[in-house]
């Protein structure tokens, strides 16, 4: 995120370290062998993985401690996470409005650091978190308790059809308004994007009710399928269970606009990548048009060519008689869950973990007036990564491997459902050609700059 970064503070230190020279093996070795494992992964899966685990399953899993259950059951609890989320909003909404105009405001950071990268690592650990303090969700809901109506309901019912389209549409504006707009790092620029979004939550959530968060926040839809990954569900008699991150990822809806979601996220984290290698740099330096419009074309490229990749792939694929191929794509589609978050792991740690700080910091002053309000004025960035390059290179490896070795578990499971007796071996060969280019093409871009 090289306008998260930028905005701040400049840390540049966060895509900074970690290249290919860093690497303990060449780039070309670590490739191969990422290759060579995914291969390897799905051949082992064809020999002893011959019965689905996952799909059509019931909800089970290991119950948690009565405690902890009754705890994250209890009206307390959600009433409590409903408050925190209001505090974070009213807090954030006042550096944004009365903070200094300066990079120095923590407001750039909760925006690009925080509530963007800390979403994904806090869902995949504990679950949809955005759901349970969404600051969007509890004003629709007292708007609606006021004007005496329901908040779950609306006044419309939610169309099926438009299904996660809505969602990806705010994903997109908001890798577009980080990675291709002009002023990205502009306080002013920053809170319209803000102003814009609270807007048209309110808007969808009284027309349409709870189910358009569900549907259409773009943050609550991608914490909830980060979430999928989290050893956290809910069994049918409603009880807390930890359960297989597998498990749970199997359960994931495969709802219209599904494949966009993902091609977003995974396109926009590779061209994030992209934009930072050598290539790129020298190539907008050279070019007669300007790089804004180059950014945007290119951002626009890469989700497109990620989401249909991907959507190919599984169309190649058979189906099960009855089953149209153009279906195919979003019921495979929560197997690139698994790619998102090791891409975001390899991307983005650094960035969390040093300027993630750097902002705890700001914020204990949030108006630049010497406070110390949280007692972290102090606190600074140990930047250890930038001393232990080849750890964070190994890390960025690894999480890619393990997110690429995950999905293909997942896809070939959904496969063993969807495809004919007879073609559930070579029928799943289109889905692997396009996870191993994902991989190579994934490792060549991270350790491109």
């Amino acid at each position: 995120m090289t306008g998260g970064t930028g905005g701040t503070g400049g840390t540049v230190l966060a895509h900074g370290i970690g290249g290919q020279a860093d690497l303990p093996i060449s780039l070309e070795l670590a490739v191969s062998g990422a290759v060579a494992a995914l291969v390897v992964s799905f051949t082992v899966l064809v020999v002893a993985w011959r019965q689905p685990r996952y799909d059509g399953k019931p909800v089970t899993g290991r119950a948690v401690w009565s405690w902890l259950d009754r705890l994250v059951s209890s009206s307390a609890f959600r009433v409590g996470a409903r408050v925190l989320g209001l505090v974070l909003a009213a807090y954030t909404v006042a550096v944004a409005v009365a903070g200094q105009d300066a990079l120095t405001n923590p407001f750039f950071g909760i925006f690009f650091v925080w509530w963007w990268v800390g979403l994904v690592f806090a869902s995949a650990l504990l679950g949809p978190v955005w759901r349970a303090i969404s600051p969007v969700r509890t004003l629709n809901a007292g708007i609606a308790r006021l004007a005496g109506s329901d908040p779950d309901a609306g006044l419309l019912p939610w169309p099926e059809r438009l299904g996660y389209w809505p969602a990806a549409v705010g994903l997109y504006a908001f890798v577009w308004f980080e990675l291709a707009y002009e002023y990205p790092t502009e306080l002013g620029s920053v809170r319209f994007w803000c102003a814009v979004y609270v807007g048209a939550m309110l808007v969808g959530g009284a027309v349409f009710g709870n189910r358009f968060y569900e549907h259409g926040d773009p943050f609550e839809v991608f914490s909830s399928l980060i979430a999928k990954l989290s050893p956290w569900a809910r069994d049918e008699e409603g009880r807390l269970v930890l359960r297989s991150p597998l498990a749970n990822l199997s359960t994931t809806a495969p709802r219209p606009g599904l494949v966009a979601v993902v091609g977003v996220l995974f396109g926009s984290t590779a061209f994030d990548s992209f934009r930072e290698s050598t290539f790129w740099v020298r190539f907008y330096q050279d070019a007669s048009i300007g790089k804004v419009y180059l950014d945007n074309v290119a951002l626009l490229v890469f989700v497109v060519l990620a989401g249909g990749l991907f959507a190919l792939g599984s169309a190649l694929t058979p189906s099960a008689e009855g089953l149209a191929r153009r279906e195919l794509p979003r019921l495979y589609a929560h197997s690139i869950i698994p790619i998102i978050l090791g891409y975001f792991v390899a991307h983005y740690l650094t960035l969390f973990v040093d300027v993630g700080t750097q902002t705890l910091a700001r914020a204990s002053d949030p108006f630049g007036k010497g406070w110390d309000i949280l007692g972290t004025a102090a606190v600074e960035p140990s930047y250890w990564f930038s001393y232990h390059p080849q750890v964070l290179a190994t890390i960025k490896v690894l999480a890619v491997v393990v997110g690429h070795v995950v999905a293909a578990v997942a896809a070939h499971d959904r496969a063993l459902t969807l495809l004919p007796k007879r073609d559930q071996v070579t029928g799943q060969l289109s889905l692997l050609v396009v996870m191993v280019a994902f991989t190579a093409g994934g490792l060549m871009l991270l350790f491109s700059a």
